[in-house]
This record gives C-alpha cells, sequence and structure tokens, in this order.
C-alpha cells in the first residue's frame, strides 16, 4: 500500500491532482477539501493515501491530511458507499460537517449530498455515531479559492463529470447557480451547490 505521497504539484483540478515524486507522476483523486489545501502547481506538498484496488483499476486517493483519510476510510465501510460516493460526500460537505451531522444524527444533512439517499443515509449515522462520539474529532472546515466565472466554471464543469455526473446536467446547474450566486463564488461552494 502506497501511505502517502511527497512531491512537487504538477496538475490539480477539483477532482484530482498530479504529483511528482523523484520523476514519477501519482494521479491522485481527491476532495474539494484537499483541493482547497493544495499549494500552487509547482509547490512541494505532502498528501496521505488511500490506494483502491479491483478488477478493472488501481485508483490513488489522496487526502492532505489524516483526518480526512480516516472519514473516507469510515464511509467507505458502510454497506452501498464505496470510494466514489465517499469522496462525493468529502466534496459536498466538510469532515466537520459530516461528523456532526452524524454526531446530532441529522438525517436531512446526509440526504442533502447528492447519491445519498434515506437509508444510505440512516445506515451512516446508525453505524459511525457511536464511533465517531468517542473519538471527539472535529477538523475545522476548508477555505475558499476565488476564481474567475470561465475558469470556476470549466474547474467545477471537471469536478462534476469526474464524479459522475452527466455533463448536460452539471452545466445546466452550473449556470443556473452562477446566474444566482454571482462570479464571486468560490469553486469548492460552486461543485457543492450543484451536488445538493
Amino acid at each position: 500500500m502506497i501511505a502517502y505521497v511527497n512531491g512537487i504539484v504538477t496538475y490539480k483540478d477539483p477532482a484530482y491532482a498530479i504529483i511528482d515524486v523523484n520523476g514519477v507522476g501519482y494521479e491522485v483523486r481527491i476532495s474539494l477539501q484537499t483541493y482547497t489545501s493544495l499549494p500552487d502547481i509547482g509547490a512541494r506538498c505532502k498528501l496521505v493515501t488511500f490506494l483502491n484496488i479491483r478488477e478493472d483499476a488501481h485508483v490513488l486517493y489522496g487526502f492532505w491530511g489524516n483526518d480526512e483519510k480516516k472519514l473516507f476510510l469510515d464511509l467507505t465501510s458502510i454497506s452501498g458507499i464505496g470510494p466514489s460516493t465517499a469522496l462525493v460526500m468529502l466534496s459536498s460537505l466538510s469532515s466537520s460537517e459530516i461528523r456532526q451531522g452524524i454526531i446530532d444524527e441529522d438525517l436531512r444533512l446526509i440526504q442533502s449530498i447528492k447519491g445519498i439517499g434515506s437509508k444510505t443515509a440512516q445506515r451512516v449515522i446508525l453505524e459511525l455515531r457511536d464511533k465517531i462520539r468517542k473519538e471527539e474529532l472535529v477538523s475545522t472546515g476548508p477555505r475558499s479559492v476565488e476564481a474567475s466565472s470561465n475558469t470556476l466554471r470549466s474547474e467545477a464543469l471537471a469536478a462534476l463529470v469526474t464524479l459522475g455526473i452527466p455533463k448536460a446536467t452539471a452545466e445546466k446547474s452550473l449556470d443556473a447557480i452562477i446566474k444566482r450566486e454571482g462570479p464571486s463564488i468560490s469553486v469548492e461552494n460552486l461543485i457543492k451547490l450543484a451536488l445538493r
């Protein structure tokens, strides 16, 4: 297993980053939380990772910190939640919001995440509330990233398509949100709103 990658950021968008480690580029799937924490291209960073091995692919997931990775692993331990769904959850809400929602048994909050139905939300709360209450870990939320309207839309669209949202649906949703919220909205918030 690859525990972490420590290298130079050579590419980043809201869905994945490429980290150059001594001449080898690792494509790492990331959440919006991690994206907002990544330094600029050309800077050094360290991401803790989880390698998911399937029959058809080996996918490396990266996280800015162990706290986010632990929540990702907790979420993927729930029946019906795979790595892609867990990444959507971590992109829709911050780790602290998800944890607090589980502790408070806030079914509506967990259900507000795209792809999470009533039964899955109930399973998440039922199976994780006691564990999270014991750990009492509530991290701080991610910071905002400002971008121009065109770049903002294209980055958000790329992330949504990578997360499995049909392109036409994503474009329609993004246009409506940008029109309503204005071009000063952050990429992170734009994607969060589109995922709801």
